[in-house]
């Protein structure tokens, strides 16, 4: 999978830019030039969006169809849904939300975020946290111009995000690529973490904890974005959460 996000619609952590990426001989590449890589890395059945100057997502299937870790993609009501992995409690899932036994995964993510954009009654960290498996998941929501991400903190899937050359946020499943893209400035998706483009970036296991940033280096000894890791030591002082209260909103407050 490949979301590449303006520097309008998302803003992630300033520490996931390294200032080593401008002063090497290798420079980071245009969102443009990211999607050609992608495309050339997945010769078979590629499937790319572009919106405009907003976003570009791309899709290529699982190589091995008898694979536990899907790559599925879907979209529904301007929301579209990138996903890796596999649900365990799926069925369950779609039963408490009301839906079908033939929804998958990426149909579920986007309801599950319907459910959140339009003042569900939990917590986006509580609904994150009901997944169980191993998944990793970004969401653009055209409509509202929002994106929403999530990667499985029993790290059985693997995800990565950087900063192209003009600040756009690149997020993809394939390392090769966002380090080609991104050179030194970028880093592993945390697990068990969430980012929304509002909200920014939280723990969904400690989401009343803060987020502290730790600088990664390379074999050479250059910093190359940073890792984030839960502040066990320090909390989000808040109001606690009230049914409906406890929305989008509520999730900018801890930010």
């Amino acid at each position: 999978m490949l979301a590449i996000f303006h520097k309008a619609f998302a803003h992630p952590p300033e520490e996931l830019n390294s200032p080593a990426s401008q002063n090497g001989t290798k420079k980071p590449k245009l969102p443009e030039e990211t999607l050609n890589d992608f495309l050339s890395h997945h010769p078979q059945k590629t499937f790319s969006m572009n919106f405009g100057q907003a976003a570009v997502l791309a899709y290529a299937p699982q190589d091995n169809p008898s694979s536990p870790q899907q790559k599925l993609f879907c979209g529904f009501d301007g929301i579209y849904c990138l996903f890796s992995g596999s649900l365990n409690n799926l069925c369950t899932l779609n039963r408490q939300y009301g839906l079908t036994k033939g929804t998958n995964e990426a149909m579920f993510v986007i309801e599950a975020y319907k459910t959140l954009r339009d003042r569900g009654p939990y917590p986006a960290d509580q609904v994150v946290k009901d997944l169980d498996g191993s998944f990793a998941f970004v969401i653009y929501d055209s409509t509202a111009g929002s994106v929403f991400a999530a990667l499985g903190s029993d790290g059985g899937v693997k995800l990565y995000w950087g900063m192209a050359a003009d600040g756009s946020v690149v997020i993809s499943d394939d390392l090769e690529v966002i380090k080609e893209s991104c050179v030194k400035s970028f880093a592993p998706f945390p697990t068990g973490f969430m980012f929304h483009s509002e909200g920014g970036l939280m723990s969904f296991e400690h989401p009343m904890n803060k987020v502290r940033a730790m600088p990664r280096t390379d074999s050479e000894g250059f910093l190359c974005g940073a890792n984030f890791k839960v502040d066990v030591y320090t909390r989000i002082n808040s109001l606690p959460r009230r049914g409906s209260e406890a929305n989008w909103t509520e999730w900018q407050s801890h930010s």
